[in-house]
């Protein structure tokens, strides 16, 4: 099934969205930031945690540029699930003054993701049950 140019062109900006700003977050996780430091810590996940998701945007941020980007639209859109969690629950909305802008940019990716993945989601779906059955 042949994708409309419209519908292809949207999901080409959400994934770019979603992988630019995943990918301009990787260098404060991996430099050890002072607030990507504070954020691990206040969740008691540092540094492993860190680490951890930084590798997983990393990741995410790649294959959302590929025709595997459902695979990288749900971890993107995991990630971000975790992001959000925190934020709204041990961090706060805001976090150092920051005016909320990493938990809006959570949610821009989050729902970036979300919608790339379901704007195709029987194309994604069959990629993703196909790399299911190669393991």
């Amino acid at each position: 099934m042949k994708t409309s140019k419209p519908k292809l062109i949207i999901t080409w900006i959400l994934r770019l969205i979603a992988a630019i700003i995943m990918f301009q977050t990787l260098f404060f996780k991996f430099t050890g930031a002072e607030e990507s430091i504070y954020i691990f810590s206040q969740i008691g996940m540092e540094p492993w945690g860190r680490y951890l998701v930084g590798v997983t945007e990393l990741i995410a941020s790649v294959i959302l540029l590929t025709r595997w980007y459902g695979l990288g639209c749900l971890m993107g859109a995991g990630a971000m699930s975790g992001a959000i969690f925190f934020h709204l629950t041990k961090l706060g909305i805001e976090v150092q003054g920051d005016g909320g802008y990493l938990f809006a940019l959570a949610i821009i990716v989050f729902v970036s993701c979300s919608i790339a993945l379901l704007l195709n989601f029987d194309s994604n779906k069959q990629q993703l049950l196909s790399l299911i059955k190669k393991a």
